[in-house]
């Protein structure tokens, strides 16, 4: 049988647009604290900071 997997969905959001543009899985259990990285916006046409939202 198959373990549970902690790991959930995450939105990653532009921090000066606003623009929810990626998403991706975190484990929960080991990182509680909220994911930010460097990433290209489309809408900004530049590398921007994004920050994990609900």
């Amino acid at each position: 049988m198959a373990k549970k997997d902690n790991r959930r969905y995450i939105f990653l959001q532009c921090t000066i647009c606003k623009n929810k543009n990626y998403t991706s899985k975190k484990n929960y259990t080991n990182n509680k604290e909220r994911l930010e990285l460097n990433k290209f916006c489309n809408t900004c046409k530049k590398h921007t900071l994004h920050k994990e939202v609900k």
